[in-house]
């Protein structure tokens, strides 16, 4: 039942836990390195990605409910203003969903959990790339 995700740690231990995050990403990553329309937003990446993996890992942790792994690791989030640095428009934000909507695919996650979480994610992409335009408009 999807109204039970979001509440506690629901949507942590649907994902499978620190784990399931952790391969989940390593998962989006390799979509990232391997999907044409992917390469601009691969590109704005460092070449070695075990700090962005780590990150992204510790992220998710705290944001579906988990441990809030990310604050303990590396400090307060700033999402929108950390990516606004970059020219992150409509056409990056969607190549980095599509990444991650192959990699859900790939966790063998129930059908409403995986709808569940890519409709989640799109709301930080959003505001990511509003943070961009306004940061890169003046």
């Amino acid at each position: 039942m999807s109204e039970q995700y979001g509440v506690g740690d629901a949507s942590y231990q649907a994902a499978g836990g620190i784990e399931g995050l952790r391969r989940l990403v390593d998962d989006f990553y390799r979509c990232m390195d391997e999907l044409p329309e992917a390469a601009e937003v691969r590109a704005m990446h460092r070449a070695t990605l075990d700090s962005a993996r780590d990150k992204l890992a510790c992220f998710l942790s705290g944001w579906l409910g988990g441990p809030k792994l990310f604050g303990e690791k590396y400090g307060p989030i700033a999402i929108p203003s950390f990516h606004a640095q970059w020219p992150i428009g409509e056409a990056q934000a969607e190549a980095w969903l599509t990444c991650m909507a192959r990699a859900i695919e790939r966790q063998g996650y129930t059908p409403a959990f995986a709808e569940y979480l890519l409709t989640q994610l799109r709301v930080p992409a959003r505001r990511i790339v509003q943070a961009s335009a306004a940061r890169h408009s003046s």
